[in-house]
């Protein structure tokens, strides 16, 4: 009998454990329901305003919690469809919308947007206190105005603008919170629409600039903010000829400058003494070749006015102007860490930096060409002055193929650098690379610490 009691008590324990550990999973499984509202809400934020509408499907706590977020992101990307399908949207989730404040408002639609609506849309987010705001409208059949409602928003801190939309400012407006500006393929109205707008940004510090020509009337720039910190400009052309654009720029606070595309005209109106990092990649096409000579003249002047860097990274195009003009730049003190493009067109560019950065520590060398048999008269051997390496402690090449010329750079910064830690050669053929790395090994070096790899 006490064996029969004992079976039957293990049996109901057995059965017991089984039921709390059943509930555990469910809990373990249901712990998201323990969160609270707000940190839901801030899970959703990461989330396509779409996708978090899809979970208000998952129970009557759900149902709402996505009005509660202080974003909104409207992707419109089907673009076979009828427009008047994101315009009921649009409307539908702003008047189910019930945020106390708007933090973000993104709307991008590859259809074309009616006016009146846009109007009515930034009207409304505006009332509520928006903060960032995207807008981008491509492949629309026609382009679109920004409204001037916008130009009202004085809590507004991040302004997007993309693709197909007509800039044009009142001439005496504020966004007295704005601090980072990108305007990508836009049209401007005239010449003075982009100086206007920036005249009305007074505590703007990131500004991004991208230029179509197929859609731009402007050609000349003026970039005069005080308070700039981070300015980054991208040309890109479609034409054989593109525009020869011309920015003017008065920004004593930069730290940060980016380039990329078709180098254009760039005058700074006084010398960026606080420059810390710097990028400059330069596509020259074809056509630079009939103007040769003021188009290197125009690279190496760029050169010149980043001097003050400490991070720099150039790839300062493939063509044979830069064969054309000759480096003298003032004095890289700062630069610690250089990042150059490389090929057989411009080796005497980085020549004449590296003698004139006696500070730096970091070298890396990015093969970006095929080193075409054209461009062979501006390859040359390695700096005739030594010592431009003595504090280098790490060098990488990108795209090494042992070369007679990259050999020789390499044997001489081996035989330069006598603080050099690391050698990081990368080729493309692997099968090459033990053969490499022996051949590399027996040459001099000043650093008996130096770690050669070849991968």
């Amino acid at each position: 009998m006490d064996m029969a009691n004992s079976a039957t008590h293990h049996q109901s324990d057995s059965k017991r454990k089984k039921v709390e550990l059943s509930q555990d999973t469910v809990v373990s499984i249901d712990r998201i329901s323990n969160l609270s509202d707000s940190l839901i809400c801030h899970i959703l934020s990461f989330l396509s305003t779409e996708e978090a509408v899809v979970t208000s499907i998952l129970s009557n706590r759900w149902k709402l919690l996505w009005t509660l977020v202080p974003k909104i992101n409207l992707n419109d990307n089907r673009r076979e469809e009828n427009p008047l399908s994101l315009t009921h949207i649009v409307y539908r989730v702003l008047a189910l919308h019930r945020a106390p404040l708007l933090r973000n408002f993104s709307l991008t639609s590859f259809s074309t947007c009616d006016p009146f609506h846009l109007d009515t849309w930034i009207h409304t987010v505006i009332s509520r206190k928006v903060q960032q705001l995207h807008l981008q409208f491509s492949h629309s059949k026609k382009l679109v105005k920004l409204p001037r409602t916008v130009f009202t928003c004085k809590t507004i801190v991040i302004l997007e603008l993309r693709a197909d939309i007509v800039l044009d400012p009142p001439s005496n407006f504020q966004f007295p919170s704005l601090k980072i500006l990108c305007l990508c393929g836009i049209v401007y109205k005239s010449e003075d629409s982009f100086s206007n707008l920036l005249s009305g940004c007074p505590v703007l510090e990131d500004l991004t600039v991208e230029l179509r020509e197929d859609l731009d009337s402007a050609t000349s720039f003026k970039i005069i903010v005080p308070t700039l910190k981070r300015l980054e400009i991208e040309v890109g052309s479609v034409s054989p000829k593109p525009h020869d654009y011309k920015f003017e720029i008065y920004s004593p606070a930069l730290d940060n400058f980016r380039f990329y595309g078709d180098l254009c005209d760039l005058v700074f109106i006084e010398k960026l003494t606080k420059l810390v990092d710097a990028h400059v990649s330069i596509y020259a096409g074809h056509w630079v070749l009939e103007n040769g000579l003021h188009y290197g003249a125009r690279i190496f002047k760029l050169v010149r006015e980043l001097n003050c860097s400490k991070f720099l990274s150039i790839c300062p195009g493939q063509k044979e102007c830069l064969c054309f003009d000759s480096v003298y730049p003032s004095m890289y003190h700062n630069l610690v860490r250089l990042e150059f493009g490389v090929n057989l067109s411009n080796w005497h560019v980085l020549k004449a930096l590296l003698l004139v950065a006696p500070n730096l520590k970091v070298l890396v060398l990015d093969k970006n060409d095929d080193d075409e048999e054209e461009n062979r008269l501006c390859c040359i051997g390695p700096p005739d002055g030594s010592g431009c390496l003595s504090l280098l402690t790490a060098f990488n090449f990108n795209g090494f193929e042992e070369l007679e010329h990259e050999v020789e750079f390499v044997k001489y910064v081996l035989n330069e650098a006598r603080f050099l830690n690391a050698m990081t050669i990368k080729i493309n053929d692997k099968h090459l690379k033990e053969s490499l790395l022996q051949r590399l090994s027996m040459f001099p070096r000043q650093s008996t610490k130096c770690l050669i790899t070849v991968e």
